[in-house]
C-alpha cells in the first residue's frame, strides 16, 4: 500500500513538473513576442546605416528566438489559447 501511494505521489510531482514548464514555455513566447515588436520599432525609427544594420541584426534574432520557442510549443501541443490567456494575464498586471 505504502508503494502506491509513494508511486502516486511521485507521479503528481511529474505532473505539477510538466505544468511548470508549460506555463515557463508560456511566457517565454510571451516575452519573446514582446521583443520582436520592440525590434521592429526601433528598425522603424532607425536613421542612419550603424542604427539600421543593428536594428536589422536585432530583428532577426528576435524572429528566430520567437519561432524557436513557438516551434517548443507545438512539440509540447502548448494550445493558443494558453498563450493568449498567459498575455491576458500580463497585461492585467
Amino acid at each position: 500500500m505504502k508503494w502506491v501511494w509513494w508511486k502516486s505521489r511521485k507521479l503528481d510531482k511529474q505532473m505539477e513538473e510538466v505544468m511548470e514548464d508549460r506555463i515557463r514555455l508560456v511566457q517565454e513566447i510571451s516575452r519573446a513576442h514582446m521583443e520582436w515588436e520592440v525590434a521592429q520599432k526601433r528598425f522603424e525609427y532607425a536613421l542612419d546605416k550603424d542604427q539600421v544594420d543593428y536594428a536589422v541584426y536585432a530583428l532577426e534574432a528576435a524572429e528566430k528566438r520567437f519561432e524557436m520557442l513557438i516551434k517548443l510549443a507545438k512539440e509540447s501541443r502548448i494550445s493558443l489559447s494558453e498563450v493568449s490567456a498567459s498575455r491576458a494575464a500580463e497585461g492585467s498586471q
